[in-house]
């Protein structure tokens, strides 16, 4: 009869720890993607960043190529938020700043991103 008890017992911790596993996949699953973009956002702002200079780009052409790389990723910035804080030729620094919400169905998760990018001159 004890052993009866301890195969219930297996089975609520089995269901347990399934809902958990699927809980943690379906949060990946909205999450991950979000940060892939901020990554693609970072790495195009860093690629900018280092050609802008040599490739004479003013500050309203870096803002619309990063401003066209946020709407490509679907990334919830506007084209105010991008800030060139220095494009000279000492060096370019560029930085994004923005909240995505992410929907969980139970709770909004609010993730902040403020990419940056800078390139110096070497002398």
């Amino acid at each position: 009869m004890s052993r009866h008890r301890e195969r219930g017992g297996a089975k609520l911790k089995a269901i347990l720890w399934t809902a958990a596993l699927l809980a943690g996949f379906y949060v990946a699953f909205k999450v991950v993607p979000i940060y892939f973009a901020n990554y693609q956002l970072q790495d195009k702002m860093q690629t900018e960043a280092r050609y802008a200079t040599v490739n004479h780009r003013s500050d309203d052409d870096l803002r619309n190529i990063i401003y066209k790389e946020v709407q490509d990723q679907d990334i919830p910035a506007r084209r105010e938020d991008i800030k060139i804080l220095e494009n000279s030729q000492r060096g370019v620094r560029i930085s994004v700043d923005y909240t995505a919400t992410v929907d969980l169905a139970v709770y909004q998760l609010e993730l902040h991103f403020a990419p940056t990018a800078d390139n110096r001159a070497l002398y």
